[in-house]
């Protein structure tokens, strides 16, 4: 058997098995350690470094590491590692006077495309370096998904803005509400660099269903619709409310339409209830607010009366799995 090889950075994320889980390899043991010491200032700053919005992960990380955690083996329920982050923002104090600042100009010049976390990610990391960096966003502000498509009352917009800050701060040159829609005059700007960090903000759609088009007035898609609900462009839903899917953006559409005044809302998903790709803790929480989920339920048609829609029609399926 050969030696194990510490020179190798992948031994040590591998040996800890939620770090390794995590899609960014943030330390865990190091920050969890640190809270536990009520140092809370510290465990921001090393989540700051692996993840750039700790206080936004906090509140809405879909917690690869907790399934990956040791205690599950023994326990119930793992370390709550990704609540703990949001405990870490929570109780820092000012961390400002600890970040990097804007390195000395080194002459290059990068144009970011999208203001939300690849672009901002993007600048953190090379804002410090001396590139001069330029921003443009279709919205109002910084954030991208974060600020349009996340429910304020699961990420609240104070907790958004002041990491989204923590970023522009470094001398990033931000021009929002502004629409990019030639990629050739922004390369006519002499850019040494172009990042094109705009997202994939489509929903699906159900465009061959019968009567979808004579109900489009009350269809709605959900990232369309969460995203005029965060602008406030739609602040009331009807009473009766189906939602269609079952996946983390189906659980904010149910909740989000609760608040806004769904008193009947119910999801509809056509896979069974544990292989929804919802996380568990989001199914919950719906459930909690007394939003029953219908699971093994195929969409046949929107149902019209009299040019409105009146209901819907589903098949009930069973799954049956296959092996390889």
């Amino acid at each position: 058997m050969k030696p194990t090889d510490t020179s190798d950075p992948e031994y040590f994320h591998r040996v800890v098995d939620c770090q390794y889980a995590c899609p960014a390899h943030t330390p865990v043991p190091e920050y969890i350690r640190l809270i536990a010491q009520q140092h809370y200032t510290d465990a921001y700053l090393i989540n700051w470094e692996s993840n750039v919005f700790p206080g936004v992960l906090g509140r809405t990380c879909d917690r690869p590491c907790e399934p990956a955690c040791r205690r599950g083996r023994v326990e119930e329920e793992p370390v709550a590692i990704c609540r703990l982050k949001r405990v870490a923002a929570d109780h820092k104090d000012d961390v400002r006077d600890r970040l990097p600042k804007a390195g000395k100009p080194n002459g290059r010049k990068i144009a970011l495309i999208g203001g939300g976390p690849a672009s901002l990610t993007v600048a953190r990391d090379l804002a410090p370096l001396g590139y001069e960096m330029h921003l443009f966003d279709a919205q109002a502000k910084g954030g991208g998904f974060m600020r349009s498509e996340i429910p304020s009352f699961r990420l609240p917009e104070t907790v958004l803005d002041e990491e989204v800050g923590y970023v522009l701060d470094l001398g990033i040159k931000a021009t929002f509400d502004t629409y990019v829609d030639s990629l050739q005059s922004i390369l006519d700007q002499d850019y040494d660099a172009v990042f094109v960090g705009t997202g994939a903000p489509r929903g699906r759609d159900l465009p061959n269903l019968p009567g979808r088009a004579d109900a489009d007035a009350n269809i709605h898609i959900g990232l369309d619709w969460l995203a005029n609900v965060a602008f406030e462009h739609v602040k009331k839903i009807g009473k009766r409310v189906i939602v269609l899917g079952g996946g983390n953006t189906a659980m904010d559409c149910c909740r989000t339409s609760r608040r806004l005044g769904g008193e009947d809302v119910k999801v509809i998903v056509r896979s069974p209830f544990a292989d929804m790709k919802a996380s568990d803790w989001e199914k919950e929480d719906a459930i909690h607010e007394g939003i029953p989920i219908l699971d093994n339920h195929v969409p046949k048609e929107f149902v019209v009366e009299d040019g409105k829609l009146a209901g819907m029609r589903f098949e009930k399926v069973e799954a049956i799995y296959h092996e390889d």
